[in-house]
């Protein structure tokens, strides 16, 4: 499971990422994108409802990769492997692109090295209670749920990257 993370990460994303301007990072390709914006008290944070709209907006590189910081690999790190904790409600998101960048490599290499650890009991034992609904899932269900969940949005990232170098504005 491990290996197919790190190759995605290692070979196709964080190359592809290189780079990264700030203007890649907010660029809103259409109008009413979901973005990460400054608050009037300092700080950034994304834009968010819940429930979520239906269909949910289109979202910038700066959502995407906030998305993965935080939900996908601060809460769960903070959850199975003693990361430092996020508040999601705050406003310490990533303002520039080099800050994202930066925050979601350490997650991820977090991710990787509490992965790297579990036993096959570990991996084989229902999450527990912070995984709520989920939780009675075993472990290795969560990892591969945050596999998926890396290389989706992580994919949008690279897409939109694609479409801001060939937009005709």
């Amino acid at each position: 499971m491990l290996e197919q993370a790190d190759s995605w990460w290692n070979d196709n994303f964080a190359p592809r990422m290189i780079g990264l301007s700030d203007d890649e990072y907010f660029w809103e390709p259409v109008a009413a994108c979901w973005n990460v914006r400054p608050q009037p008290g300092g700080g950034f944070a994304p834009d968010w409802a819940m429930p979520a709209p239906d269909p949910p907006p289109v979202t910038t590189i700066a959502w995407r990769l906030c998305h993965i910081g935080s939900g996908v690999l601060a809460v769960r790190n903070h959850d199975h492997f003693d990361g430092p904790a996020f508040d999601v409600a705050g406003t310490a998101w990533p303002g520039t692109a080099a800050d994202a960048l930066a925050w979601i490599d350490d997650g991820f290499h977090r991710w990787s090295a509490g992965v790297r650890g579990l036993s096959d009991e570990r991996l084989a034992a229902p999450v527990g209670p912070t995984a709520g609904r989920w939780g009675h899932l075993p472990m290795a269900g969560l990892v591969l749920h945050i596999h998926r969940e890396l290389i989706h949005h992580g994919a949008e990232a690279c897409l939109l990257r694609d479409l801001y170098r060939a937009r005709n504005d």
